[in-house]
């Protein structure tokens, strides 16, 4: 179990191992001790325990100032250890000037600025934004975050989106392809909620959105029926869990799983009120005893609603910037108005991948990652859904810079041939 700490700790735990003599933190990090000290469940003169870690992991996660991190375990001659956390924080614009301009105009090729701001005061309270001048999609988000009442176990966060997007419904990114609809959709949101990391095998979030919707210069064509352009507020409830089902730390092994629900009313005429299941399972495994080479990763997801959803609500399988269902063979615009990836009411997804390091020296790394794509999706308004299956197949590099990412993605769908490619920018806190 060489490098394997988790799987030491297994074993470690049935026999009251390891004693912890010291717990230290590197002296330069602008976060407050006191803030730090309280995502650890673990202290000096106390055995470490499996559990512990791995909660105090994903509170030290749920700070937000944290990209990369270590809890490391130093031998003493007494036969106790020390633990050390190593990492790479994120504080102000970031940790140097290069890293900040890189990560604010790393999306600047389509037209998007990503300004953030990390850990105000040391009390690590985020500010990350979104600025895009792109005349096809116009965006302005901006979302704040922080820990309640200084307690890294729960976080609220607020979000700010305003959106003026031109959508053209056509069946392909590519090639000959005729208009089935058309519009201009502004939307206005502003949603909150609370986050808790109750331990390290599970997590929860409530929260709430108030938003409004209005369609203009619409051609309906044969897909945008009446029932689908629900104008007016829109109230929604919002619960989410995250559940770790299997964990095998000798194998580098584990499964885990996401439920959320979405509750809305929307003022229309009449008003509407519409449900939102989504539902998650992620299998990831790490081939070797250390390090992340050949990491694999297989993702499903389902979707399904029920009662009338406005357009906007409704779910899309494709590449696109304000996405996150990839099918990485299916750009989700054209010329630059969104509407060209499959749109509906109920989906199902599979993205499985394999991550090879090519290089790394710690300022810029290189991964190549083949990747394969299952999806379906359907919708019984005539134009929306796909009345197959969908298949995509590819490779993307990875590539880091300066702890800024970015992806670019080569896809080919196996049903029409089309080939698409594909650039992602990540900012630095993502």
């Amino acid at each position: 179990m060489l490098g394997n700490r988790e799987a030491a700790l297994k074993y470690w735990n049935r026999i009251e191992k390891p004693q912890i003599e010291n717990v230290s933190t590197p002296s330069q990090l602008k976060i407050h001790p006191a803030l730090l000290d309280r995502a650890f469940l673990f202290s000096p003169a106390s055995v470490l325990r499996f559990e512990d870690l791995v909660t105090s992991e994903r509170r030290v996660i749920g700070l937000g100032v944290f990209p990369q991190y270590e809890f490391e375990l130093s031998a003493r001659d007494d036969g106790k250890f020390d633990v050390n956390l190593r990492a790479r924080e994120l504080s102000g614009f970031g940790p140097n000037r290069w890293q900040a301009l890189l990560s604010m105009f790393s999306g600047v090729s389509y037209d998007t600025l990503y300004p953030h701001y990390f850990n105000v005061a040391g009390s690590a309270i985020n500010i990350s934004s979104l600025l895009r001048w792109d005349p096809e999609k116009r965006r302005v988000s901006v979302f704040y975050s922080s820990p309640l009442e200084h307690n890294p176990k729960y976080r609220y966060a607020v979000d700010v989106d305003l959106r003026n997007e031109n959508w053209a419904i056509v069946p392909s990114f590519k090639g000959p392809a005729p208009l089935l609809a058309a519009l201009n959709l502004r939307t206005q949101v502003i949603s909150g909620g609370v986050s808790g990391f109750n331990s390290g095998r599970w997590d929860w979030f409530v929260g709430g959105e108030i938003s409004d919707r209005q369609y203009r210069n619409v051609f309906t064509g044969s897909t945008l029926a009446p029932p689908v352009l629900l104008t007016g507020y829109e109230l929604k409830q919002i619960a989410r869990i995250n559940y770790e089902i299997l964990r095998v730390p000798e194998k580098r092994f584990l499964i885990s799983s996401g439920a959320t629900e979405q509750t809305a009313s929307i003022w229309s005429h009449p008003s509407h009120a519409f449900e939102k299941f989504e539902g998650s399972l992620l299998a990831h495994w790490f081939p070797r005893m250390s390090g992340e080479d050949y990491a694999i990763q297989e993702q499903v997801k389902i979707g399904k609603t029920v009662g009338q959803v406005p357009f906007d609500e409704l779910f899309m399988l494709g590449l696109e910037r304000d996405n996150d269902l990839w099918m990485r063979a299916h750009i989700g615009t054209r010329d630059g108005r969104k509407g060209s990836a499959p749109l509906g009411r109920n989906y199902f997804l599979s993205n499985w991948e394999m991550d090879k390091n090519v290089y790394n020296n710690g300022l810029f790394g290189v991964k190549l990652s083949p990747f394969l794509d299952a999806g379906k999706i359907t919708d019984p308004i005539a134009g929306l859904g796909a009345k197959k299956w969908l298949w995509d197949t590819g490779i993307q590099a990875k590539f880091s810079v300066l702890g800024v990412g970015f992806r670019f993605t080569y896809g080919k769908d196996l049903r029409s041939g089309n080939n698409a490619f594909y650039l992602l920018a990540q900012s630095a806190g993502n």
